[in-house]
């Protein structure tokens, strides 16, 4: 019975070691999209705005939002 106990010892020590470098590979993937995802954000933000190109930056949705329309929200009384 001590034999089938050390062998259930040894096997949660492996499951949990497993566990735990599973968890540390994953949470590095896992930065270094977040990183790429940043870095092309930021690449997007200086490309598309910056050097003052904001001024000249033309918004395809500007002026169709309908939740401020005035036709649709008129107040009475």
């Amino acid at each position: 019975m001590t034999s089938f106990f050390l062998f259930l010892s040894d096997a949660f020590k492996w499951a949990f070691g497993f566990y735990d470098i599973f968890g540390n590979v994953l949470n590095w993937i896992l930065f270094a999209v977040c990183c790429v995802l940043f870095t092309y954000w930021c690449y997007v933000l200086v490309v598309n705005l910056g050097n003052n190109k904001d001024k000249e930056y033309y918004s395809p949705t500007e002026g169709k939002n309908p939740y401020y329309d005035p036709a649709i929200y008129k107040k009475e009384g």
